[in-house]
């Protein structure tokens, strides 16, 4: 007897693989990658039909597919497959995956167009400008003709990657093909945007998180409908099924913000590289700082290695400055026993606050007076860091996560990560005598400093805090450009992607922060935060920017290299200490992390979870090479209430990574009810 055909659908639900639904009696049969509605236990579900499946089924009653969901475009080889890929390679469920590759609206409803607020304002086009020799030697060496290659386009700040970028999409358009372009969200700025739309019109769509559901699913169907020819987002514009791509352009590749940390835990950058892999068309990774990884495999010739080592128009790259913050210190103390003798010797900076320094004071003083813009940067949020009783040491702390409780606003405490707040106290509640005072700084006590400092200056602040919608930051990189702002104060906000003609100074006024983050990579985000802010300064002045980088520790390696502008001498420097404790690029990681609202139970699991690793790699030959740190608490031990245990296991092999990792979550029978096993591949944030 003849096996009878089934199809295999992911389905919109956490299942690890496809279900077997029967063929439709009514209607059209569906083909692959139709989006399908299914019946799912007692509810009606959407899929996508992945082909046939000829198996038995056993002894299980098979339900009839409903019908093909007309609504939704069917998904196309080679786009299909690199869905499959995702759910295989980062272990999640394939139905999950699949429905990422649709807009959150179900319905193609078109909505009248606001003339106040459209998604993409209307801009006179820009006249091209004449290219550099670098741009043009660049251009000539990558072919969007050509079949896969992967080209690592390192440049320095302002040397004119965007251009390079224009003309490329530009050549792709021509050749009747469409264009990808992602940033990271913190950099989709209005400037960047306004580039592109300058140069190609009406034929940008855009997708990021600030739209509307609404205008995300409208852009989607302008881009898949092929009314519009480059797509311009952040991570998640990668999953929209673009019709005849060309090419995909990566700028900021470097950015940790490409990593999902929830849910798909997928790297944009590398589903990206995979997805022009199974495409056959080129994929250019664009930084000043690129990653580590990329540069290694630059290095070995499996990326085709670009650079551009000059500004545009021969601008100077800015002038460095290093203040010793402890040298400054040694000096206040000494002007502080002089100034009790001689009173009259110490003007203003006697009064300047513990974070700014005599010679980052007197520059901003002649950048104002000269008419120009400076900027200053602190990447933590807040008035304060700690609130701590100076009587008992007693601190406030997040009654949901293992973390203190930042000041705002002089009066609220705020968790960072779960939102937790609670008003200030000034009585300490664990010896009820001592006085909750506060201690550190944030973006919010320089802002009030600054103020004071210079009364007749322009300032405004640019956080998470202060800019919290599109429209205000719009109306902020507006007012900087029209020179209505003198002094811009902000986070890894106002960091990248911002270009500004009158900005000449640059003030990094606590470049320690992240220095000794209990992470293998935070050497490396330290170097390309130094030298992505450094690079805003001077971009568009005749003569070199000032940047000044006040720090406790001025030989670090990620401060020195900056200095120096040496990418390359950093990388070689960190990659030699990534070799030695055998990290990536030389290998490759998965994050396995327990976690639940029991601190013992997590703990238990963690352990439990360790004997089974080493019962697996004893039983399997294959896994000897691997390696595992931990288990161990995480660096935040609790999170949203969550108590977290993890263990990171190094495989020189990705392959066998992700089998060993597939051992594990194959029978998850031995997980107790309430813990959670989380499993992210090629980790990138593990705190």
């Amino acid at each position: 007897m003849k096996t009878p055909s089934f199809y295999k659908v992911a389905v919109n639900a956490p299942l690890a693989e496809p279900l077997l639904y029967l063929l439709p009696s009514k209607g059209d049969s569906p083909k692959r990658g139709d989006s399908v509605i299914v019946p799912l236990g007692s509810r009606n579900t959407t899929g996508v039909v992945l082909g046939f499946a000829d198996t038995n089924a056993g002894n299980y009653l098979l339900k009839e597919i409903i019908q093909i969901n007309k609504e939704r475009p069917r998904l196309k080889d080679p786009f299909l497959s690199w869905l499959e890929w995702l759910s295989e390679y980062y272990l999640h469920p394939i139905g999950l995956v699949m429905e990422m590759a649709f807009p959150p609206k179900s319905h193609r409803k078109r909505k009248i167009k606001s003339k106040k607020n459209p998604v993409l304002k209307e801009y006179s086009k820009s006249s091209l400008p004449d290219l550099t020799f670098e741009q043009n030697q660049v251009l000539e060496q990558i072919s969007v003709q050509e079949q896969f290659k992967v080209h690592l386009l390192h440049g320095v700040t302002g040397s004119g990657k965007s251009e390079v970028y224009l003309r490329l999409l530009d050549e792709t358009i021509k050749q009747g093909k469409k264009g990808l372009v992602l940033v990271p969200e913190i950099s989709l700025t209005p400037q960047l945007v306004e580039r592109f739309t300058r140069r190609f019109g009406s034929a940008c769509a855009l997708l990021h998180s600030h739209l509307t559901p609404m205008e995300k699913t409208e852009q989607w169907w302008s881009i898949v409908e092929e009314k519009k020819q480059i797509l311009i987002g952040a991570r998640s514009a990668l999953f929209c099924p673009i019709p005849n791509l060309g090419i995909i352009i990566i700028d900021e590749e470097h950015e940790s913000s490409f990593k999902q940390d929830s849910q798909l835990r997928y790297h944009a950058r590398d589903a990206a590289i995979m997805l022009a892999k199974m495409a056959q068309f080129p994929i250019v990774l664009g930084s000043a700082t690129p990653s580590l990884e990329s540069w290694a495999r630059a290095q070995e010739g499996r990326y085709h290695l670009l650079q551009m080592k000059e500004r545009v128009a021969n601008r100077s790259l800015p002038n460095i400055s290093v203040i010793d913050l402890r040298a400054e210190r040694r000096k206040n103390r000494e002007d502080e026993v002089e100034s009790h003798f001689a009173p009259q010797r110490l003007p203003l900076e006697k009064s300047l606050p513990f974070w700014m320094s005599k010679q980052l004071y007197h520059s901003l003083l002649k950048a104002l007076s000269a008419k120009e813009q400076g900027a200053l940067f602190l990447n933590r949020r807040g008035l304060a860091q700690l609130a701590l009783c100076r009587s008992c040491g007693f601190k406030k702390e997040c009654p949901h996560c293992a973390i203190s409780l930042t000041l705002h606003h002089g009066k609220h405490l705020v968790c960072h990560y779960c939102d937790y707040n609670e008003q200030l106290s000034t009585q300490c509640s664990s010896c009820l005598s001592g006085e909750i005072q506060p201690l550190g700084m944030g973006t919010e006590l320089l802002e009030k400093d600054i103020k004071q400092l210079f009364p007749q200056a322009r300032v405004a602040r640019a956080d998470r805090d202060e800019i919290t919608g599109r429209e205000e930051l719009e109306e902020l990189i507006r007012k900087v450009e029209q020179r209505e702002i003198d002094i811009l104060i902000g986070t890894q906000m106002i960091a990248k992607g911002l270009d500004f003609p009158g900005l000449t100074l640059v003030g990094l006024v606590m470049a320690d922060v992240g220095f000794s983050l209990p992470d293998f990579r935070a050497g490396e985000r330290s170097f390309q935060i130094l030298t992505q802010m450094a690079g805003r300064a001077g971009r568009h002045s005749l003569h070199p920017g000032a940047v000044f980088i006040q720090t406790y520790n001025p030989n670090h390696p990620s401060i020195t290299f900056t200095c120096d502008h040496d990418y390359s001498g950093f990388a070689e420097k960190e990659l030699e200490i990534r070799k030695e404790l055998n990290y990536p690029p030389f290998c490759r990681l998965a994050l396995l992390r327990m976690q639940s609202s029991q601190l013992q139970q997590t703990e238990m699991t963690a352990k439990k979870l360790k004997s089974i690793l080493e019962l697996i790699q004893t039983q399997h030959p294959t896994f000897a090479a691997l390696e595992w740190l931990g288990p161990a608490p995480a660096p935040i031990l609790k999170l949203r209430n969550k108590y977290r245990f993890q263990l990171l296991i190094k495989s020189p092999d990705p392959g066998h990574l992700k089998t060993f990792c597939k051992q594990i979550i194959y029978n998850k029978k031995w997980i107790p009810r309430g813990v959670e096993l989380i499993i992210d591949i090629d980790p990138i944030n593990m705190i």
